[in-house]
């Protein structure tokens, strides 16, 4: 291969590397939203929390069934032993073992698997709500940032406008000052704009990044890799309109307390630590429980008195073989029932039951404080969106009429009637009216989706506008 073949290859395989890592990926907002609830590690921690509150259940089900245990044991003895025949400690070494069956069940224990079984429920019913809880947060946070980088992404492209604009008018100051129509210094004036424009568009692309670097770590996907946010529809007459300001706040109230994960999920928790204090105080009554059992023992020293000797009269032994000794002669098999009666626990029962009713009042004034908090959540919120909207109407206004004040302008300074900072300062006036018309727009939207976070609205595992 000759050098001008290799160097061509070498630009081939750097050309498409470089096409290759410039590729862009473009991730819509629903994506977006399935990213996180993929990747969000709040979540599966939640979701860990439902399997071991599923587990707990199954655990407290089983409670209800006999407890089986055996045992098994075998040892080797050396050194001074009696023995039956001789009726003496004589030195030997003798092998022994024993094996057993045992079973329990409770047959009363003041309600306590009962109780235990239905706490135990109840937090599963929690752990499910504050999942529910957790999905909101995530789908609320990544829309959030979301609408963040597309508010970045439009005040960017006005800026550009309004520096083309000032680029255009800068074109036609200079021509009209080397004719002589204009003063050098309205060129001066001119590219100060321009300068200032451009800072103004280097400070959105700033910004931009900044939030797309925000956006791509709520994601928790490669901040390497080049992503395109695309625009959903938008429709600021179908924000303007919605129904959410006609309704008053105690319906919505009303509405977020039968929906929101976490107030959900508190009144599961008080229902849990309810049957909590009804186990520490059954923990004073008296316990009943059924026991039964089965074992057998061997040792290589048993003997049996098989006869007497007819000359000395000295007793005969004959050592009992294993299956003798351990399936007939050692079984030992037993039932009975056990009552416990507690009389004095060096005073533990009686902190148990106080310490359940601290945590139940705490519980109890939590809940309290998180419906206080969307009350005044949804208030504000519903405050925030009238404001919005009406800043919407207001900035739309202005937009229209800082545009014809533009034109206007515009057109009497091309015919010499008006002077470079009339027209600048009425550009400037058309580039805030469609800035603030930009914000308020996004603010409104943010503002719906905040008011259904509030309402427990978002565990969909999707958005719409």
């Amino acid at each position: 291969m000759n050098k001008s073949l290799l160097l061509t290859v070498c630009c081939l395989i750097f050309t498409a590397g470089l096409t290759h890592a410039q590729q862009v990926r473009e991730i819509t907002l629903q994506e977006a939203i399935d990213i996180a609830l993929e990747n969000n590690f709040q979540l599966k921690q939640a979701e860990n929390n439902l399997d071991l509150a599923e587990m707990r259940i199954t655990s407290e089900t089983a409670d209800f069934l006999p407890s089986i245990s055996s045992s098994a044991r075998y040892s080797t003895q050396t050194g001074q032993q009696f023995v039956q025949e001789t009726l003496s400690f004589t030195d030997l070494t003798s092998t022994s073992g024993s094996a057993g069956l045992n079973a329990s069940i409770p047959i009363f224990n003041g309600f306590n698997n009962i109780l235990t079984l239905r706490s135990s429920k109840a937090s599963k019913l929690s752990s499910e709500e504050t999942l529910k809880r957790a999905k909101e947060n995530v789908i609320f946070n990544t829309a959030t940032r979301y609408l963040t980088v597309l508010l970045n992404k439009q005040q960017l492209e006005d800026a550009k406008d309004n520096l083309e604009t000032s680029l255009k008018l800068l074109e036609q100051t200079k021509a009209q000052v080397e004719v002589g129509s204009r003063p050098a210094v309205d060129q001066y004036n001119q590219e100060a704009q321009v300068a200032d424009n451009e800072f103004t568009v280097t400070s959105q692309e700033n910004q931009l990044r900044s939030n797309k670097l925000i956006l791509v770590r709520t994601l928790q996907i490669d901040p390497l890799v080049e992503y395109e946010f695309v625009v959903p529809d938008f429709d600021p007459e179908s924000a303007k309109s919605s129904t959410k300001m006609a309704q008053n706040v105690r319906g919505l109230v009303e509405e977020a307390m039968m929906n929101r994960g976490d107030v959900l999920s508190s009144e599961f928790d008080i229902e849990s630590l309810e049957y909590q204090l009804k186990i520490a105080k059954g923990n004073l009554l008296p316990t009943l429980t059924g026991n039964a059992s089965l074992s057998s023992s061997y040792s290589d020293q048993a003997t049996i008195l098989t006869g007497r000797d007819p000359i000395t009269n000295e007793p005969i032994f004959e050592k009992v073989n294993f299956s003798d000794q351990f399936f007939d002669q050692r079984v030992n098999k037993s039932i009975g029932l056990s009552l416990s009666l507690p009389i004095f626990n060096n005073w533990n029962r009686m902190v148990q039951i106080e310490s359940a009713k601290v945590n139940l009042k705490n519980a109890e004034l939590g809940l309290e404080n998180t419906k206080l908090q969307v009350i005044q959540e949804i208030t504000q919120a519903l405050n925030d969106y009238a404001s919005f909207s009406a800043q919407l109407t207001a900035a739309e206004k202005s937009l229209i009429a800082s545009q014809k004040a533009f034109e206007t302008q515009q057109e009497r300074y091309n015919v010499g009637a008006s002077t470079l900072i009339e027209l600048s300062q009425a550009q400037t006036q058309f580039f805030n009216a469609q800035s603030s018309r930009t914000r308020a727009l996004y603010n409104l939207i943010f503002q719906e989706k905040l008011l259904d976070f509030y309402l427990g609205k978002l565990s969909d595992n999707s958005i719409e506008f």
